[in-house]
């Protein structure tokens, strides 16, 4: 039952009655009341923006406060104070002794100059006097002192940057600290000071001036603290009093001292009075400040008072850790701001953290555990990461931890793409990985990897070993590094299951990568420079793992050579080898022997293009020249390609002769595939392969039976051939013009054989092609402006340009069932993008006209979450062109949607293209003066379109002009006007139209400014602008604003007080016959601006950001975080 009544506790946050807690408000009878006692009502809302004070109201160090506390006229300063704590450069106990000597001689004065002390830190100019102290309540001095904010300046001091204010925040809470340490032994127990104190504070933090929150709050909570800690002190020196009295009369009369006894007592009661004031004081800062203001307006302030009640729960447990206190932190668990979920999650570890509180937190942990969990997908990066840590504590020091379940939503975090998540989570996968581990094992090392490699197995990120090894590397980098037990694994036999030597194989590579290269995978990459220490390191390990794996390598090969996967992944191990360890003696140099011959041989044995490529990628490295032993792989390159070459002319000479088997067509298609795999990496030009692939090509063509195995690698051959050629023409110092008609000759009949390739069945073979045409063309295409290098002279003739358009058209925007299947596949759709971004560079850099772009346009809106970004770039690149020719092929790419209007589905159609105006409508820029000339183009294009035929009576393509209607609103008053006397001379005959007048209304709309309602002359200026704004609001042309200035005008449920809101009615102006222009708009939106950023600091709308949860980003599948910028770069 007592449990129960505990959990009613948290049912709801509106129930915050404190009655019979600990700290319940009995505040003594003193000469200053506290204004919670009172119930004096707040302030009035105060309209006027706060401003910080930048100078201190009087100058001099600290030692000279007596002179400056009270002024002839009888004012107060406490400039001294303000002064110490700003600059940081005084030395705060001389500066509060020196106040305490002034206190102890003149009581009121001293509490005047603390009082000034506080509004002088929320940044008020005003001053409070001792005339005003003595005859006016609490609430009445607020409201004096808010009309001393000056209008210029929403900043104080506790939100202030620069250098001045760099430890204000900090110096301010040292200060506070200080002065209740100093006072612990009298004034804090004198009725007058700090009473009076929390009374003002508790004012200020009902005010509605955010400076005066702000501060008073921070002031209250610091405050809170340190009397806090003293309580904790008393309450320990009650207690040992209480056990050396409690012994004293247990003792025999005659051992009994009586004046020891009445001494012990006397103490006793003492300290049991000091225990009273002191929950007095806590319990008023509790109920008056803390209970209104953690559910503030401010998430600044929230965040004070969750971080400051943290400090409570920590140094005075016995009074604060318990259900009714503990509730708070739970609530704002749900905050919509992340720096208050962050100051909770943040407290609550350090909570988790002390075994000694974990008894206390049983009840909270089963009550709000659900949500802690839910917040490792917090929004905010840092609140997921400090979540991880908290449930890792949790796990770790409470009886029940986590179930199964809960502990599956943390593992897959270790993918993300935010590091410090991942690392988090990666502590916390550590510790379930050893928690199962048997520690009296002594293979612990192995055991940890064939875990992990499990795990890896599981999960369903298998192409991301990088990620889940960089997320482990700070905590379980000593097993990961652990080089001989990896391998001593895979080399025996039955070391590890047969499933689980690939993912073994992976963790490995990737963490042979990460020693290397100490850098994390390429979206988790942090740009910062290796210090001193860390390269040393790097070299270090380095070394090790060249050592470790030059004689292992080789066997490694040999055992798992058959295996695809298992091979491709350790061909990527030499990369990050010292490879000049191979010169340094003759041992090593037969184990480069042995690893050339294995990666020949595995050339020679595998044709997928992955393993290929890493074979490729280990020997072309193994040939720079900067090594001693480069000559020796040359000669094993060398001899490999010699008897590849041979073996390809040979099995294409059967081919060509129409004399070969299945076995010539499969010994000739594996070693193209090698040699189009070495022509990537290394100029092969001298071995003539172009001739036997153009041969090869043409003859697949004339038969019509096209072999994609020969096909895409005689493609990929000759397109090579051409590129290095090119390469050679370029780097010599005067261009070989016979070389370069020679070349030129052999790009015309790739082109048209590529050009040929673009309508077969075969996907493979018609994507190569395309591909190998996007990849000539940039090359060796001329560029319509500008020079470029004496290569790009070749001009795509207008039947390949057509071929291009209509490849797009028929494989590329299609829904066809027969590439369904293979749409679901990620890599289909990046390979289409891939094509795509391709053809839209041509038009980019002018090897394709710009008009080229409309077969592209027009599936904007249909494929936007395919294509919708790469379309978007073009269309904003083509701009930078041309904006007229850009606005024009716009303009084209509509007229010819609309000529292809099927007449059964015209309706349905016609919406479609008018919803692909407005978004094209919506790429034209912000700025209307800009888009003068190119809008001007397009309306006019798009006029003469539409009336093409009325001569002959037929005015089939009037339609066109709802269309154009979607662009009208962007226009200005001069073209408005001359499009209007274009449109009335070209469609005289049918001016009555339906259309005509429908594109008419497009033009004359907003040709007319709403008129503003007079404000009277009395109405200051700010006011006289939110009148004016919520007149143009109230038209019925603009209902898209009117919520954005009704939300300024609504109670803020956070705000603690009553205030009347004044409400400006406005008669609905007469409409007018033309609707606002958008000039009229623009200054709609921009006197609603004005007035928000005028009225926000003085009382704030609660933030309503939904600052919640989402998913978290995992690993992309592509290589570089910004693909775009890498199809365009």
């Amino acid at each position: 039952m007592e449990h129960m009544d505990a959990l009613e506790s948290y049912s709801s946050e509106d129930n915050l009655s404190l009655s019979g807690s600990d700290f319940e408000f009995q505040p003594k009878p003193t000469k200053r009341k506290l204004i919670s006692s009172q119930g004096t009502t707040s302030p009035k809302r105060v309209y006027q923006p706060v401003r910080s004070s930048n100078e201190p109201q009087t100058a001099g160090n600290t030692r000279g406060l007596r002179r400056r506390d009270v002024q002839t006229d009888g004012h107060a300063t406490a400039g001294g104070l303000y002064e110490a704590v700003r600059s940081g450069r005084s030395a705060l106990p001389t500066v509060i002794d020196d106040w305490l000597d002034e206190y102890s001689r003149d009581k009121e004065a001293g509490l005047l100059e603390l009082i000034n002390f506080v509004i002088q830190c929320s940044g008020c100019k005003g001053v409070v006097t001792k005339e005003m102290l003595n005859t006016m309540q609490n609430a009445d001095i607020i409201g004096h002192l808010t009309k001393e904010f000056n209008e210029d300046s929403v900043s104080y001091p506790l939100v202030s940057v620069g250098s001045d204010w760099r430890r204000f925040r900090e110096g301010l809470c040292e200060f506070l600290s200080l002065l209740v340490r100093s006072c612990r032994n009298s004034l804090l127990y004198d009725d007058y000071l700090f009473s009076s104190l929390i009374a003002l504070l508790t004012g200020l933090a009902d005010s509605q001036v955010r400076a005066f929150r702000h501060t008073s709050t921070l002031i209250a909570m610091r405050l809170m603290s340190a009397i806090v800690v003293v309580a904790a002190e008393v309450n320990a020196q009650a207690l040992m009093t209480k056990r050396r009295c409690d012994m004293e009369k247990i003792k025999r009369a005659e051992q009994r001292a009586i004046r020891r006894e009445e001494e012990l007592e006397n103490s006793l009661k003492e300290v049991s009075e000091h225990q009273e004031d002191l929950r007095s004081l806590m319990n008023g800062i509790f109920k008056g400040v803390f209970v209104h203001r953690y559910r503030d307006r401010v998430p600044d302030i929230r965040a004070i008072c969750m971080e400051e009640m943290g400090v409570w729960f920590r140094e005075n447990p016995a009074c604060f850790l318990n259900d009714e206190h503990l509730k708070y932190v739970g609530w704002m668990l749900h905050d919509k701001q992340a720096p208050v979920r962050l100051k909770c999650v943040l407290t609550l570890q350090k909570l988790y953290a002390e075994k000694d509180f974990i008894g206390r937190l049983e009840l909270f942990t089963s009550r709000f555990k659900e949500r802690i969990v839910c917040m490792i997908l917090d929004k905010d990066s840092d609140v997921a990461v400090e979540t991880v840590k908290l449930l890792l504590l949790i796990q770790q020091n409470t009886d029940d931890g986590l179930s199964e379940e809960e502990c599956v939503g943390v593992y897959p975090l270790v993918f993300a793409t935010h590091r410090g998540l991942a690392c988090a989570a990666g502590h916390f996968l550590y510790h379930m990985l050893c928690s199962v581990l048997d520690e009296e094992s002594g293979n612990r090392s192995n055991s940890f990897l064939v875990l992990l490699a499990r795990f890896f197995i599981d999960s369903k990120y298998h192409e991301h070993a990088a990620y889940l090894v960089d997320s482990l590397w700070d905590v379980a980098g000593a097993e990961l590094k652990n080089w001989e037990v990896m391998t001593s694994l895979l080399l025996q036999e039955g070391g590890v299951e047969e499933g689980m030597e690939s993912a073994l194989i992976d963790i490995m590579v990737c963490a042979m990568r990460q020693a290397a290269e100490a850098t994390p995978p390429m979206t988790r990459s942090q740009k910062k420079n290796l210090t001193m220490r860390e390269k040393k390191l790097q070299a270090q390990e380095m070394r090790r793992i060249t050592n470790h794996f030059i004689p292992v390598l080789p066997q490694l090969l040999a055992k798992f050579s058959a295996d695809v996967g298992k091979v491709s992944c350790l061909l990527r191990a030499p990369l990050y080898f010292h490879l000049d360890a191979y010169g340094s003696s003759s041992r090593l140099e037969k184990c480069l022997d042995l690893l050339l011959s294995q990666v020949c041989d595995i050339v020679l044995k595998h044709s997928e293009e992955c393993v290929l490529e890493a074979s490729v990628r280990v020997l072309c490295s193994l040939c720079c020249d900067s090594y001693t032993f480069s000559g020796r792989a040359e000669r094993a390159i060398s001899q490999l390609l010699d008897s590849t070459v041979e073996k390809c002319t040979t099995n294409l000479t059967t081919i060509l002769q129409d004399s070969a088997d299945e076995d010539d067509y499969y010994r000739a298609a594996s070693s193209l595939n090698i040699l189009a795999v070495f022509s990537s990496a290394s100029d092969m030009t001298g071995r003539n392969l172009f001739e036997f692939c153009s041969q090869l090509m043409k003859f697949e063509i004339e038969s019509g039976e096209l072999d994609k195995k020969l096909m895409v690698p005689a493609l990929k051959c000759a397109v090579f051939h051409l590129f290095w050629k090119g390469t050679k023409i370029t780097q010599q110092h005067q261009t070989d013009k016979a070389e370069l008609k020679r070349l030129l000759n052999s790009l015309h009949s790739f082109c048209i054989v590529c050009q040929s390739c673009l309508s077969v069945g075969q996907n493979d073979i018609r994507n190569q092609a395309f591909v190998c045409l996007c990849d000539v063309l940039m090359v060796f295409g001329s560029l319509s402006e500008g020079e470029g290098s004496p290569l790009q002279c070749y001009s795509p003739d207008e039947s390949l340009t057509a071929e291009m358009a209509s490849f797009l058209i028929d494989y590329l925007f299609t829904d066809s069932d027969d590439e369904l299947i293979d749409e679901m596949n990620i890599s289909g759709l990046m390979q289409k993008r891939n094509q795509l971004a391709g053809y839209c560079k041509l038009i980019i850099y002018g090897v394709l006209e710009l008009r080229a772009a409309t077969d592209v346009l027009k599936y904007y809106n249909k494929y936007y979450r395919e294509f919708g970004d790469i379309i978007k770039e073009t269309l904003s690149k083509s701009k930078t062109i041309s904006s007229v020719e850009s606005a024009r092929t716009v303009c084209l790419c509509l007229q010819q949607l609309f000529s292809g209007l099927d007449q059964d589905r015209r309706d349905e159609e016609l919406t479609e293209i008018r919803f692909l105006a407005k978004k094209l409508a919506m790429n034209f820029s912000i700025n209307q003066r800009l888009i003068r000339k190119p809008l001007l183009a397009l309306h006019q294009d798009g006029i003469r379109f539409a009336c093409k035929g009325l001569e002959q009576g037929n005015p089939m393509n009037l339609g066109f002009l709802t269309i154009l209607c979607e662009f009208s609103f962007k226009l200005l008053q001069p073209e408005r006007k001359q499009l209007l006397e274009y449109l009335r001379r070209v469609c005289a005959d049918v001016v009555k139209s339906k259309f005509v007048r429908m594109y008419e209304r497009s033009l004359t709309s907003g040709s007319r400014e709403t008129p503003v309602a007079p404000s009277s002359p009395g109405t200051p200026e700010r006011k006289r602008r939110r009148t004016q704004s919520q007149c143009l609001i109230s038209s019925p042309e603009n209902p898209a604003v009117t919520s954005q200035a009704r939300r300024h005008d609504t109670d803020d449920e956070f705000t603690e007080g009553t205030f009347q809101v004044r409400t400006v009615t406005h008669s609905r102006p007469q409409s007018s016959p033309s609707a606002p222009s958008i000039q009229s708009h623009l200054s709609t939106l921009s006197l609603i601006d004005e007035d928000h950023s005028d009225d926000e600091p003085v009382i704030e709308d609660y933030d309503d950001d939904e600052d919640s949860e989402t998913g978290i980003i995992l690993p992309s599948t592509r290589d570089s975080g910004s693909y775009l910028e890498d199809l365009f770069e």
